[in-house]
Parts: C-alpha cells; structure tokens; sequence
C-alpha cells in the first residue's frame, strides 16, 4: 500500500495517509471503524484549541465515527461538551467518548434512529436536562445504496434514504430549535454528489441536494433569531460508510478520481466543522463549504 504525507502538517507514523486501500467490504451500513484497514485518521495531535467553544454544548448525529467522530474531538478540543447520537455502532462511540473524555469534556451517548421521533425527543432534552444547554447541532447522520440503475432503486430503498438522510435532519432541527439561541448554529453534511450527482447513487444525491436547499431555507427562517445554519459538502472522505456501501474491490481506489487522486481523511473536515460552530464565521449563514479534493470544481 502506497502512503504519503498530505499537508496536515505532522508526521507521526499512526497519521500516515494511505492513497491506496486493501479491497475490504462490511456487510451491515453504517458500517464499523473498528472493522476499517487501515483505520481513518480522526485526530491531530498538533491541534491544539483556544477555547472557540468553551462552555458550550453540542449535539452530533452519526458521532461516533467518521466525520462526526473528528468533529466531535476537535469540539471538545475547543471546550464544548458532547451528546453523540449512533445507531448501534456501541464499540465505536465509546472509543469516540473516550477520546473526548480525555479532553476533560462530558460526552453522552444516545443510540437509536434518527427517523424516530420519540427517540429524537428524548435525546434532545436528555441532552439539555444534563449538560444545561444546546448550542450546537450537527446534522450528521447517513446513508447510502448504490445502484447502477434507476430501475434497481426500489421505494423501499429510496424511502429509506430519505428518511434518514433528510428526514432525520426535519426531525432534529426541529425538535432542538426551542432549545438554541442567538448565537447558536446547526450545521448539516451535505456532499459533493449534490452538485455533480453521481450515476450509482441517484436516491443518495438526491437527499444530499434537499438537504443543500433545507439549509438555505432555514438559515433565512432563523437569521432574525440570530441563529445560523449552514452546511459541509464533503468529497470521498475514508469512512464506514464506503466499505459497507460498496463491493471491495470498488475500495482500492476509493477517491483516486478527485483532482488531489485521493480520499480525503474525517481529521480534515474537522476544521471546517469547528469553524462553522464557533464565532469565527458570525457572518456567515446559508453557505456551503466544498471539502472534497477539488472534486466539485470539475462539474
């Protein structure tokens, strides 16, 4: 396997960044990172906080791996507490709540189904009624199906796509909005597949382009409120969710056709998700930041 150095800006050997990936497929989405080769990179050890989120509380669907897990850590890095909702992935969210927990930041772990209400409800207000408030909410959570054709997307198939990866970020802001404040921010993982689409994963695009239009839909319903939402359209980024979409041999060159010829690691969108969490972009509301390897600008 083939590995380089891209410009994190640190060299440890746990950090090195594979350009290549053994073929490896997992059978159940969304998929385990305990079960990845090699393991994503979620954590620079260079980053170092500066309190950008110092007594704040946020709320992160789909943090216990992936994007959410990177995410998650570099809030706590910055100060803020954690509730993590996950499916059933109860290996990986300790790990990510132990992470945290090293930080000297809480972090409590809701599992359930985000196309579930009542558990939405509960979550939410567990949430408040044990860390005092809600400042921040990540729409994280998703899944995908893919298939080479349209005929082969049942409604079965594209019901559920929505109803997790869109409906699912309905019912969370929803259900949080009475909770956050002037000054709050929600913010949800769209993808580079909203912009220039994707022939296997027509359903999955779809709900990723919605979620593009909820986002600039709600950030003008809220700006009055002072509250900003505002969304990250990640490229092929090395998660769960690939080997457990995709055949294994699909994986060996999982983001080789991005401009940077490669995938792209959760550590990297951590930044970008701090930054919209935080006051560093107050003027910012009803935007989408491209992390993606450039692969956006080829459309």
């Amino acid at each position: 396997m083939k590995l380089f150095y891209p410009y994190l800006g640190y060299k440890e050997e746990c950090n090195k960044i594979p350009i290549q990936f053994p073929p490896q497929h997992q059978p159940v989405q969304p998929g385990l990172e305990t079960l990845m080769v090699p393991k994503p990179v979620f954590n620079n050890p260079n980053y170092i906080g500066t309190g950008k989120l110092k007594g704040k509380v946020a709320l992160v669907t789909g943090g216990d791996s992936g994007i959410g897990r990177a995410s998650s850590l570099a809030f706590a890095k910055e100060g803020a507490d954690l509730c993590i909702i996950y499916y059933n992935e109860h290996e990986d969210a300790q790990i990510t709540k132990s992470y945290i927990e090293s930080q000297g930041r809480k972090c409590l772990l809701f599992a359930g189904d985000v196309r579930n209400e009542a558990f939405c409800r509960k979550a939410v207000s567990d949430c408040v009624a044990e860390l005092g408030s809600l400042d921040v909410l990540v729409n994280n959570a998703g899944v995908q199906f893919p298939q080479t054709s349209i005929e082969d997307i049942s409604m079965e198939q594209m019901e559920t796509t929505f109803q997790i990866n869109f409906f699912g970020i309905f019912l969370m802001t929803k259900i949080a909005l009475p909770y956050l404040k002037c000054g709050s921010s929600i913010i949800n993982t769209t993808s580079v597949t909203a912009y220039v689409g994707n022939d296997e994963l027509i359903d999955y695009s779809s709900t990723k382009g919605a979620i593009v239009s909820f986002t600039r839909a709600m950030a003008r319903s809220l700006v009055s409120k002072g509250i900003r939402v505002n969304a990250v359209a990640p490229g092929p980024i090395w998660t769960p969710l690939q080997p457990a979409s995709w055949p294994a041999d699909h994986i060996e060159t999982f983001g080789s056709d991005t401009p940077m010829k490669r995938a792209g690691q959760p550590v990297e969108l951590a930044p970008t998700y701090v930054y919209l969490a935080c006051d560093d972009s107050s003027y910012v509301t009803g935007q989408v930041l491209h992390v993606d390897g450039g692969q956006s600008m080829q459309s």
